[in-house]
């Protein structure tokens, strides 16, 4: 198994006491890892960790084998990722804001990398128009078209399909799957259980900062095995 990202026994602890406690998780090329919980169960925290975004209290995150703090900026390089909500200029128009994001990335071709996102998310028709004046879906799209505007190895959403409709999501399905089958390493938070389960390979129930165990993908009611693993982790945490 190629593993793009890992955490191994990763804690991070706040002064509240709430965190992330002892998480070990790996993301493999070409494999779609669903990470489902509650909110406030830890998910964007586990993510900011493995991007580098927080640091561990204890344990470790790898990029391409390499720890954190010693990655090549060649492996940064094929890394996207959109975490809690996009970060654009709201003055520009929504295709200069990917244009820079293709640049920061080290996108060579930056005018085709800014037309094939565009297109695959069906953004034509708001290239010209302002940030700030596009809806809340459209500007989730243009934060999701800047996480994979440079097709990167390793990709981490955090809550994607926040505010997208039904026509956006199923662009970014077809999207992750066809980028998992090109070898990405994909992690994808969301509250849609029934959405990840079309396109996961493997789907982790995160409850209180803690991995609790995996969901079948073709549970039938997957709603309710989530709920139920989590009410079972929250009675064994209280005995």
């Amino acid at each position: 198994m190629n593993v793009r990202l890992e955490a191994a026994a990763a804690t991070r602890v706040f002064s509240s006491e709430a965190g992330i406690f002892d998480v070990d998780l790996q993301l493999a090329a070409g494999r779609i890892v669903a990470l489902i919980g509650l909110n406030g169960a830890g998910k964007t925290t586990l993510m900011r960790v493995l991007l580098g975004m927080l640091r561990p209290d204890s344990g470790e995150v790898r990029l391409g084998g390499f720890r954190l703090a010693e990655a090549p900026l060649e492996e940064w390089a094929h890394v996207g990722h959109l975490v809690e909500y996009p970060l654009a200029y709201p003055e520009l128009s929504a295709r200069r804001n990917l244009e820079l994001s293709a640049r920061l990335r080290g996108v060579l071709d930056v005018e085709s990398a800014v037309d094939r996102i565009m297109s695959e998310l069906a953004l034509d028709a708001y290239a010209g128009r302002r940030y700030r004046a596009l809806s809340l879906g459209n500007k989730q799209r243009i934060g999701i078209a800047a996480a994979l505007v440079h097709d990167p190895r390793v990709i981490v959403l955090d809550e994607p399909t926040n505010s997208l409709d039904p026509a956006g999501v199923i662009r970014l399905r077809e999207s992750l799957v066809r980028r998992a089958g090109a070898g990405a390493a994909v992690l994808v938070s969301s509250h849609h259980l029934d959405e990840v389960a079309r396109i996961a390979d493997r789907i982790v129930v995160m409850n209180a900062g803690r991995l609790i165990g995996d969901l079948e993908v073709a549970t039938p009611d997957i709603e309710h095995a989530f709920f139920e693993a989590v009410r079972a982790d929250d009675e064994r945490m209280a005995t």
